[in-house]
């Protein structure tokens, strides 16, 4: 009778523990309803990445600004948009509640790009010299079209040299090869009846006349 009140008693120890343990966790977790504006002129920014740091969690705001996202307290909050500069906001650790409405102000960032400069051809002659004798340089996507060519990776197979393991491949299938005669005389097609059968069809076909061109 008292082994069985010393385990009922554990248990309940151990229930007690998880219950605080789950409590805790339930207490830090906090859900933030917010909108992201610009900071000039106060309208929406729309499709704002929102994102926990270091916990590949995020949503992104709608076509009004409007996010919901649910996070521990503490965390670290990152706002990415276009054309904006990217923020951060740290989750108070200390806060009350489990919902919490937050307003992130974004701050436009100034892009130079460089300049491009767009002049017409004079005459329609000097467009048609242009464009049937200039040598425009080939994009990186004709250039990779020109290097997986078919014919010229079967041209280049056949006249670049061997590397060392191509070589060493090539060595280890001649002596595998040689060792398949190893102590025997390698057979010739001298006596092959299918080659014989393949020269007189060939002799027949007129192969081997003398052509004239």
């Amino acid at each position: 009778m008292l082994r069985r009140l010393i385990l009922l008693f554990c248990i309940a120890q151990s229930l007690a523990v998880v219950a605080i343990a789950q409590d805790d966790v339930d207490a830090r977790i906090v859900q933030i309803n917010g909108v992201t504006i610009t900071a000039d002129s106060l309208r929406a920014v729309p499709y704002t990445t929102v994102t926990v740091r270091n916990k590949y969690r995020g949503v992104s705001s709608s076509d009004l600004g409007v996010f919901s996202l649910v996070c521990y307290k503490g965390d670290t909050l990152e706002f990415t948009a276009v054309g904006f500069r990217p923020k951060t906001y740290v989750v108070p650790a200390q806060i009350k509640g489990q919902y919490f409405s937050m307003i992130q102000l974004m701050v436009q960032d100034t892009f130079f790009l460089p300049e491009t400069i767009v002049r017409p051809l004079p005459s329609k002659g000097e467009f048609d010299y242009a464009f049937t004798h200039w040598k425009i340089p080939d994009d990186q996507y004709e250039i990779a079209r020109k290097n997986t060519d078919a014919l010229m990776l079967r041209a280049m197979a056949y006249t670049m040299p061997r590397d060392g393991r191509e070589n060493q491949a090539v060595y280890q299938q001649n002596m595998a090869r040689e060792a398949i005669y190893y102590g025997q005389i390698r057979p010739s097609n001298i006596t092959n009846p299918i080659s014989w059968a393949e020269f007189f069809d060939a002799w027949k076909r007129g192969d081997f006349r003398k052509k004239n061109y």
